[in-house]
């Protein structure tokens, strides 16, 4: 089933030319290529540092996690997975009774462990285990010196990055409120590398501006949020944690997503206004980093400049990837596909798209592979599943998957961004000698 609809670009970001405030649709609904939400436990357990991530699922389940990380065998990682036996998925025995054992001999085992999440797979979502009702009876059990939490990761429910979404959704109603003292701040709100974060952070210190970061590095050092909080989102796929907030009174800042100079200008400028710094100020702490970004592309822009590009729905940052391409690095982007498009957190960058780009959102495979070939890019951007079969036929293909594990956001990173679409261009014409 397909169909076609609009999305209106944000007022508060007027069109360029060459761009839409208009933008079509198309709208795709049948077979994917994706991973599930487990695979986010592959870069949230590095980044809060005293949680621990147990998937309730099947050796299915715990192979995709351990082949993901590329953890060796006899590294003690801050995840795991408790299997489903037959007898479980049978109904006989209380998978209940053995998840609280599993989770007892873990914290007697890992006493650092402070932050424990229950995450959800398909397995355990068909027997339908409840587990927000598990962790609140084990919270109760371990006592004050461990929270435990659940969400989903489950394929049935999540794709690739929305398991992130789904965790920082369900450590939103256990953030600390605001204290009647407390001042205006701000929020960036995404798993960021400690170096991107830092760098945030620094120019946020020279502009005065006070900020938390969401997810933070250790749980009990959860920010407060409420009415005076202001929120920046780094990363798109974040609609029900967005939500969440939203119910707890915080106020989210129409931007652009930090990925190149535009975006990461922009980005920051949603804050100085918010919080009554002067442009001009802002200009000033930024220029040398802007200037190191804008020399940091030159390469990469020689490469890739009238190059085509194809995107295939997989991790919800193809809408601000697909500008930045298209915007700083003169690619033609032929299709942006994406798995769910977050039309008001997205509003800014809709507006900055190519008019000449075709927008999808969902997916049927076999009609995007078949716009594909019609296209023949240079370049196709697309999950593992894809990546082979499409490098067999010919095409030069960037693995979706990279462009989250590896640091991306920010003037600092704009020209390994930048690099990780031209290698595969390089890569192909050296094998083509």
């Amino acid at each position: 089933m397909v169909s076609v609809t609009h999305v209106a670009g944000s007022p508060a970001a007027p069109a360029s030319p060459g761009s839409s405030q208009l933008l079509p649709v198309l709208r795709e609904r049948g077979q994917r290529e994706v991973f599930c939400g487990l695979t986010g436990i592959v870069w949230l357990h590095r980044k809060i540092q005293d949680a621990f991530f147990l998937v309730v699922g099947s050796r299915t389940c715990a192979h995709l996690i351990q082949s993901a990380a590329g953890v060796m065998i006899f590294a003690e990682p801050r995840f795991a997975t408790a299997i489903l036996e037959e007898k479980d998925l049978a109904g006989l025995s209380d998978a209940n009774e053995e998840l609280d054992r599993a989770v007892a001999r873990l914290l007697a085992r890992r006493p650092d462990i402070k932050l424990l999440f229950l995450v959800g797979s398909c397995p355990s979502e068909v027997i339908k285990l409840d587990l927000a009702r598990a962790a609140a009876r084990l919270s109760a059990a371990v006592g004050p010196a461990v929270r435990v939490l659940s969400y989903s990761g489950s394929g049935i429910e999540t794709t690739f990055t929305q398991g992130e979404d789904a965790c920082l959704a369900s450590m939103v109603p256990v953030l600390p409120s605001e204290t009647p003292t407390h001042k205006e701040s701000l929020l960036v709100v995404g798993a960021l590398p400690d170096v991107v974060e830092d760098q945030f952070q620094r120019i946020f210190l020279e502009l005065g501006i006070p900020v938390a970061f969401f997810p933070p590095r250790r749980s009990h050092e959860l920010p407060a949020v409420g009415p005076r909080t202001s929120y920046l989102l780094a990363q798109p796929f974040l609609a029900a944690t967005g939500q969440a907030l939203d119910e707890r009174g915080a106020r989210r800042l129409m931007a652009p997503f930090p990925f190149g100079v535009e975006g990461t200008r922009g980005w920051l400028e949603a804050a100085v206004q918010s919080f009554g710094v002067s442009s001009s100020r802002l200009g000033a702490v930024v220029a040398g980093a802007e200037e190191r970004a804008r020399v940091s592309l030159t390469k990469a822009r020689q490469r890739l400049a009238g190059k085509r590009i194809f995107f295939f729905p997989d991790s919800q940052l193809e809408v601000p990837l697909a500008r930045f391409l298209a915007r700083e690095l003169s690619m033609e982007v032929l299709e942006v596909g994406t798995p769910y498009l977050h039309q008001d957190h997205l509003s800014v960058e809709l507006a900055l798209l190519p008019k000449t780009a075709t927008l999808s959102e969902g997916q049927d495979v076999e009609r995007q592979l078949d716009r594909c070939r019609h296209h023949k890019p240079d370049l196709v951007v697309c999950g593992l599943g894809l990546a082979n079969p499409l490098e067999m036929e010919g095409f030069s293909t960037k693995w979706s998957i990279e462009l989250v594990f590896t640091p991306i956001h920010g003037y600092e990173q704009a020209g390994d961004l930048a690099e990780l679409f031209a290698r595969p261009l390089v890569r192909r014409e050296r094998l083509r000698v």
